[in-house]
This record gives structure tokens, sequence and C-alpha cells, in this order.
């Protein structure tokens, strides 16, 4: 597989299923989070809202991709996952259309994400849900934090303000 040069060459769709250009958000930080509705972390929605509430004028915008890749934790259709989230977390940043985040079914954004091949300093699996990875304005991955990384987190925090920074 030929791999993309940068988030954006792919077109995912939108939880709405209208289908999203990621070159749309040319010259922002992006937070990527694959969600999960039925997690011990879907509490994360909370404050990666903050995050989004935080920043959004700066230049930032976590984007939600759900994914049913672990133990049936997003087992719903994509509009009730919709309804869930800004029913439970006030969710406002967009939220993408379900899709899988490994296997042999990975989309290939999620490929690209993961790939030894472009992004070998953060390569790997995704090993569960609410994986963040951090995208500086001119599309190239620059962090990634794992589930156990709160939204709030200190680092998390300072990596996304340096980002908006440069």
């Amino acid at each position: 597989m030929a791999y993309a040069k940068n988030i954006y060459d792919f077109e995912p769709q939108l939880i709405d299923a209208t289908v999203q250009k990621m070159s749309d958000y040319e010259g922002k930080v992006l937070l990527i989070v694959n969600t999960a509705s039925k997690c011990g972390f879907t509490k994360q929605y909370e404050g990666l809202q903050k995050l989004y509430d935080d920043y959004k004028e700066q230049g930032f915008a976590v984007l939600g991709f759900p994914a049913n890749n672990f133990m049936n934790q997003e087992p719903g259709e994509n509009d009730t996952i919709a309804q869930f989230c800004r029913l439970n977390f006030g969710v406002s940043f967009p939220l993408f259309a379900k899709l899988s985040v490994r296997g042999k079914n990975i989309h290939p954004l999620f490929d690209w994400l993961t790939s030894k091949t472009e992004n070998p300093e953060y390569a790997g699996k995704v090993t569960w849900n609410f994986n963040k990875f951090l995208i500086s304005k001119d599309g190239r991955l620059i962090g990634r934090f794992g589930s156990r990384v709160e939204p709030s987190d200190p680092e998390l925090i300072k990596a996304i303000k340096e980002a908006l920074a440069s």
C-alpha cells in the first residue's frame, strides 16, 4: 500500500455519513482519538470536550473516531453513538463514523497513524480505546498518548500548546 504523506490525504466519513476531507483541517493542530461508549475510559469524553473548548479558537480540534475493536465496547450504530456523546458529555467536537483501528479491516487513516514505515517513532497497534494521536499544523504525527493519559494530563496539554505555538 502506498501511504499518504500526511493526514490531509484521507477522507473519512463523519458520523452522519458525509465525507470529511482531512485537508479541511490543514493548519490546525489535531488530537485524533479512538473512542468507545462502554469503556472504563469513556469519561474521557468530558476532558476531550474541555480541551476542544479551551483551544479551538487557537486552531485546535479533537476528532473522535468510534471503534468496536476491544471487547464490544462500541456496539451501537452511528446515530446511537452520536446521541450518547452529545447527551452524556456535551460533545461538540467532530465525531466520525465507526471504523476499525486495527486488524485486517483497519481504516487507512489508522493504518497510517500506526505504520512503522510512515511514523516509526509512534508506530504500533492501537491496544485499547482512547489512544490519542497528536497531529501538527502541517499534518505530521508528532505525539501519541495511551488510554491511561487523561485529557487533563500536563504532558498532553504541554504538547498541544507547543504544537499550537509552532
